[in-house]
């Protein structure tokens, strides 16, 4: 038996059943009817030619598209709205409150620090000792310009002396002229009237007059000499007195350098930028320190050279004091420009904060002009004024932003007035948007 259905078994396995062999009585079934095989490559020709062209249809599409929109991140940007109304322009710049009137106080002579009577920031009048200074040879000097001015004082006393005694002299010597000239006049005149009554020869009497004569040049000569000697008297007693004068004033001027090493305040207020220690050398005309007057203070502002153009005289400033804010007056304007900046001179009111103080920082803000119903928004972080530049606008409920040329007009400290291009209630970026200079449409997330 196993034999057998081994070998039905490979039978059934080897060899195909024809249909042929089937029973006749299936023969004429539906099912068994012969069907041509169908011919699929046209349609998968069709679908192929379909494909290809979706693919190319889709390429096109593709490459008509520009690039893809940056995203930006709505919390890294800062926005600002067009409105419409006043605007304000006005500089601002950084300062520092100081004194008014400011007087130094420096060394009228080189010396020695010896000692310090006052510290920063103590109230000082004006015959307040702030230091004491030495120099050995100061006081040489005030020594000797007496010793000087002394000597030339002796030599006026004898100088007068002398001359007095000569005129003395001289004036005795013209009296005895005088009586001898008389004397030869009155015999000459006696001589003559004898003469003429022929008592005496002619030239005995002739001989009385020029004897005469001779006593009277006698007398002219001491008369003169005299009056020369009172005139060279003068002269000589004004010449010395000048030198006494001269000398005096030299030992005056020294003693006021000897005087002026216990340097006082010259003026009542706060004693500032004293630094100077006990054993320092300070040369003569050097800065000591200075006193300024707390209750009259002016803020000095420096206004970017930039902006300076617009900055007049008597205009507004508001000077911010951290604390307070203070009205002030434009009184100076620097014509120098200094590291970019032109330093401005503000004039305070009399009434200042107590937190007011020399060497206060503070912020000045000029007041230039008023715009009425004009077109403002806060100023951009880039773009000056006066020029067109490209602000991003924000449209679709803000969740994206186009580029729009914007033309500015004039500019303030934090706001900028919109001549064309933005409209009132628009929303535009103010940060820097450098990054995205090649593209016109961003998207906000």
């Amino acid at each position: 038996m196993g034999p057998r259905l081994a070998h039905e078994s490979d039978s059934g396995r080897g060899r195909r059943r024809d249909p042929r062999d089937r029973p006749s009585s299936v023969t004429g079934s539906r099912m068994d009817i012969a069907r041509e095989p169908t011919d699929k490559r046209k349609r998968y020709l069709l679908i192929g030619s379909a494909v290809v062209l979706g693919v190319i249809v889709v390429t096109w599409l593709l490459s008509r598209l520009g690039p893809a929109a940056p995203s930006v991140d709505r919390d890294s940007i800062l926005t600002g709205t067009v409105q419409k109304g006043d605007m304000t322009i006005s500089v601002r710049g950084p300062g520092t409150l100081v004194p008014e009137h400011i007087h130094y106080i420096s060394a009228t002579t080189a010396g020695r620090v010896d000692r310090v009577h006052v510290q920063a920031g103590e109230t000082v009048a004006d015959s307040t000792v702030v230091l004491e200074l030495s120099n050995p040879d100061v006081d040489l000097a005030a020594l000797q310009a007496e010793q000087q001015w002394t000597s030339a004082q002796g030599t006026l006393v004898e100088l007068r002396r002398t001359l007095g005694s000569q005129k003395a002299s001289q004036a005795s010597a013209v009296a005895s002229a005088r009586a001898t000239y008389l004397n030869a006049r009155r015999e000459a005149d006696a001589d003559s009237v004898l003469a003429r009554r022929q008592l005496i020869a002619v030239n005995d009497a002739r001989r009385s007059e020029e004897t005469a004569q001779a006593a009277k040049a006698a007398l002219d000569a001491a008369q003169q000499q005299l009056d020369l000697l009172a005139q060279t008297m003068e002269d000589q007693l004004a010449v010395q007195r000048e030198q006494v004068a001269r000398l005096q004033s030299i030992y005056e001027y020294q003693e006021r350098r000897v005087a002026s090493m216990k340097v006082t305040a010259g003026t009542s207020g706060i004693l500032q930028d004293l630094t100077l220690q006990p054993g320092q050398w300070v040369q003569s005309g050097t800065a000591l320190a200075r006193v300024a007057q707390p209750g009259s203070l002016k803020a000095q502002v420096n206004i970017p050279q930039s902006q300076i153009r617009d900055v007049q005289l008597g205009q507004t400033v508001m000077v911010d004091m951290r604390t307070d804010t203070v009205q002030g007056k434009v009184s100076r304007i620097d014509p120098n420009v200094q590291q970019g900046a032109v330093q401005i001179d503000v004039h305070l009111a009399s009434d200042l904060p107590r937190a007011a103080r020399p060497d206060l920082s503070v912020d000045g803000t000029v007041i230039i002009d008023h715009l009425t119903d004009v077109l403002h928004v806060d100023r951009p972080t880039y773009g000056d004024a006066n020029s067109t530049i490209g602000l991003f606008k924000l449209v679709d409920g803000g969740k994206a932003a186009i580029r729009v040329p914007v033309k500015l007009g004039r500019a303030s400290v934090d706001e900028v007035e919109v001549l064309s291009g933005l409209q009132a209630g628009d929303q535009v970026i103010l940060s820097d948007m450098s990054r995205f200079g090649d593209v016109d449409r961003v998207k906000l997330k």
